[in-house]
């Protein structure tokens, strides 16, 4: 053999050698478009585990997403976000008492907002 000859050149080792780099590609290529998948379809698992409210919309937003990419982070959000809460928290904030200057603010519980 000289030193400028290829290794496995015209011989059954150079076909076992393709079939491999052949298979190899192709699980490559598999195990990309499965992990593709199971994340793009998060917020579908993540709004069934929370038994969340609007699980229509976020599968329809997870499905769009797949030609909009913008839509599938608005299903993210809405399937992680709780609405309810956030809304209640915002609630809360704006019915807070006013806090004179030099003073410690003053926390609501829930049952002081709701008779407020």
């Amino acid at each position: 053999m000289s030193l400028v000859s290829m290794p496995f050149v015209d011989s059954g080792v150079d076909t076992a050698l393709h079939v491999v780099a052949a298979v190899i590609l192709f699980g490559s290529i598999a195990a990309a478009a499965f992990g593709f998948w199971r994340i793009h379809e998060l917020p579908i698992q993540k709004a069934h585990k929370s038994e969340h409210h609007q699980l229509g919309l976020i599968t329809a937003l997870t499905w769009i997403g797949f030609i909009w990419h913008w839509v599938w982070v608005v299903a993210v959000i809405i399937a992680f976000v709780d609405g309810e809460q956030a809304l209640r928290h915002i609630r809360n904030i704006w019915r807070e008492k006013e806090v004179p200057s030099g003073s410690e603010p003053v926390i609501m519980s829930k049952e002081e907002a709701e008779n407020a």
